[in-house]
């Protein structure tokens, strides 16, 4: 009787979608921006990645005329060291994966440690 069941559970039971990732990553990021540590942490990313972040973003649009300006956003972890680790944008647009690419090799200062995670969340919203 319960192999019936297992059988009839797995057969025809509705498929549940997969978690969206990327979704879930950009709120933890807006999660710990808006809390203890994330005032302090984000000066110090802006003061380092602001001006190259803009450079990078004008050779993307120079690179990939005509370009499409949509906005996009970037979500990244930042590991205890500043490395980034899983760039990723959406919408995935020549200029946002061009700037992805160049996010993803820079280095950031050190995040703060977090109670839950190793790594530390950033989402950026970039319009132009």
């Amino acid at each position: 009787m319960l192999t019936v069941l297992a059988f009839a559970l797995l057969t025809g039971a509705p498929q549940v979608a997969p978690v969206d990732t990327f979704n879930t990553r950009v709120m933890r990021g807006k999660m710990v921006e808006a809390g203890p540590t994330g005032p302090a942490y984000q000066k110090l990313f802006w003061a380092k990645t602001g001006n190259p972040m803009t450079d990078a973003l004008r050779g993307c649009i120079a690179s990939n005329i005509p370009a499409d300006k949509s906005p996009f956003t970037l979500v990244v972890d930042i590991s205890p060291d500043g490395h980034p680790l899983n760039v990723e944008v959406r919408a995935p647009t020549p200029i946002a994966k061009c700037l992805a690419s160049q996010f993803s090799t820079w280095t950031f200062p050190a995040p703060p440690k977090l109670p839950d995670a190793i790594n530390y969340p950033i989402e950026i919203d970039v319009s132009m």
